[in-house]
């Protein structure tokens, strides 16, 4: 976390098992494929796995480990969309604008 705070995006370097039905683990990766400094709607993440916004957008809520699993990396198509993490869109906010992907910001 240390690295990564400090600017240092790298993989973390865990085995992640994290509980959850078939198809939240298949969003779940879906989320790890979002490089660094990149973000994807619930809905472009709802096409890549053939799905809807919506269920995408339960899946992530109930991501289990926010910044491990990225989460923060999905966004609404207008608007930043939520987060369940602890300090919702501030820390969302604070992640993106971290990685350099705060939508609005060059």
């Amino acid at each position: 976390m240390d690295a990564y705070f400090g600017g240092r995006f790298e993989p973390f370097p865990i085995l992640l098992q994290p509980a959850g039905g078939a198809f939240y683990q298949r969003v779940w990766q879906a989320l790890l494929a979002i490089e660094p400094g990149q973000t994807r709607t619930y809905g472009e993440v709802a096409q890549a796995l053939g799905s809807g916004a919506r269920a995408v957008g339960n899946a992530v809520a109930a991501n289990p480990i926010p910044v491990i699993i990225p989460c923060h990396r999905v966004v609404g198509k207008s608007g930043l969309g939520g987060y369940s993490g602890d300090g919702g869109l501030t820390t969302k906010t604070q992640l993106l604008r971290l990685e350099g992907a705060l939508p609005g910001e060059a």
